[in-house]
């Protein structure tokens, strides 16, 4: 019975890590990652800390209530001198008398209200800002992280791909070799055949085992980039070619390439506005502030506490009114601080228009590597056939005994390396164009 058990609870625990695995298409890793990485989600939380700052900044302009309960208990009472004579003594001396009473509590409220106040109203223009720089910031973070997915999804795609071939390469040399060895065992070739191809073989081997080496860190950088544990089981649904078809058929987004559009001008344009309000408010200093005020309180006086008591006298008072503060001279201390205000603005604006520049440089290099690595797909794949027709041509000759293994082994590595350059090529497509749509940042296609 409990063989039966435990067999039952590994059969249970297989299929449920299996259940486990989590499949991703090139979009749904970028969503899954816009959703769960840490990164991204710290951006989301900036936004919602500015949309709360915003309103912090606004309150300060609307009503604000307080109210204060104090409580006093003299434990000696301050005495006064009262000339004697007011209560019949004689001229020129003076009488002790305490005023109030020994314990006192006071009950206030009192409304504030902002009149005018010009650094409130830039404060107001400067929580707005504020909220569009966050939200282009978790635009650029979102840029950045759809770059890194798309990178951690074409490196895991090229490994699979990688060792792929090389264990195809391994198992065709594999077979090569065993034949090799049974016509050098009947005399027929020299012993440096077989060995010239033992050594291909043990060179493939090694590059197997970097290889396999290689897809592990892929697969954990992407589970990394996904905000998922480093080793979670994953299965990527797209495939190489299959991405490579869609990015090399689409256009070169011309119609959408605008130095506007782009998160770093956005990003550039807010710090001209942040420079433009700091202006303001050094000027907003020179301007008057006035603060209307409403007050209430209520008093009580005893000298035992018996506060509580409904036989206590309170006595209530009111207070209504405005304060105007009228700043006149700061030393030409607020002469400089505006001063300075304009020179950041003006190296702000000159900051603007290099961004515009630099942008309009980065789009078009952006595009012409695109186009370049389309361009070179195309003739890698024309060298990877060639390669192989060379490898097929070479491996005839020499079990024909019409070229050595020297010139053998030298047609197997060409054919290796033209295909990782095939590969490198393919993954360069996928790079070159996430590469030029996040500087335009469109919806990623899959």
């Amino acid at each position: 019975m409990l063989h039966k058990l435990t067999l039952f609870l590994l059969i249970s625990t297989s299929v449920f890590s299996q259940q486990e695995i989590s499949r991703f298409s090139l979009k749904e890793a970028v969503d899954f990652a816009l959703e769960n990485n840490s990164i991204s989600k710290n951006a989301t939380r900036d936004v919602e800390i500015a949309k709360l700052q915003k309103w912090e900044t606004t309150s300060t302009g609307l009503p604000q209530i307080k109210a204060a309960i104090s409580y006093n208990n003299w434990l000696k009472q301050q005495i006064s001198l009262i000339p004697a004579e007011f209560f019949g003594g004689a001229p020129g001396q003076f009488a002790e008398i305490a005023f109030g009473t020994k314990q006192t509590m006071n009950g206030t409220v009192t409304i504030t209200q902002k009149i005018f106040d010009g650094s409130y109203l830039v404060g107001l223009q400067a929580a707005k800002v504020y909220l569009e720089i966050s939200e282009n910031a978790k635009e650029k973070t979102e840029i950045e992280l759809r770059k890194m997915v798309a990178y951690a999804y074409g490196n895991v795609l090229l490994s699979e791909e990688n060792l792929k071939i090389v264990n195809s390469n391994i198992t065709l040399l594999e077979n090569n070799v065993r034949d090799l060895t049974k016509v050098y065992e009947n005399g027929l070739i020299e012993e440096e055949s077989v060995q010239q191809l033992q050594l291909t073989l043990s060179s493939l081997k090694s590059n197997q085992s970097y290889v396999k080496r290689l897809k592990t860190i892929a697969y954990q950088l992407f589970n990394n980039a996904l905000g998922l544990e480093l080793n979670t089981p994953i299965e990527l649904t797209d495939d190489l070619d299959r991405l490579i078809a869609i990015y090399t058929s689409l256009a070169p987004l011309e119609s959408i390439l605008e130095a506007e559009n782009v998160v770093d001008y956005k990003i550039a344009f807010n710090d001209l506005q942040g420079k433009e309000l700091l202006l303001k408010l050094e000027k907003s200093k020179a301007l008057p502030t006035i603060e209307a005020f409403l007050n209430g309180s209520y008093s009580g006086n005893s000298e035992q506490f018996n506060f509580l008591d409904d036989s206590q006298n309170w006595f209530g008072a009111s207070l209504f009114g405005v304060t105007m503060k009228v700043p006149i001279f700061s030393s030409f201390g607020r002469s400089a601080s505006t001063k300075k205000a304009r020179l950041n603005l003006e190296k702000s604006k000159s900051l603007l228009k290099d961004t515009s520049d630099k942008i309009k440089l980065e789009i078009s290099r952006a595009r012409s590597d695109y186009e370049f690595a389309v361009e070179n797909l195309v003739i890698k794949k024309e060298a990877l056939k060639l390669s192989e027709n060379i490898a097929q041509k070479n491996e005839i000759k020499f079990f024909e005994g019409l070229t050595t293994s020297f010139d053998l082994s030298q047609a197997q590595r060409q054919l290796y390396t033209a295909q990782q350059d095939y590969l490198q090529s393919m993954l360069n497509i996928l790079i070159k164009r996430i590469d030029l749509e996040a500087l335009i940042n469109p919806p990623l296609k899959n």
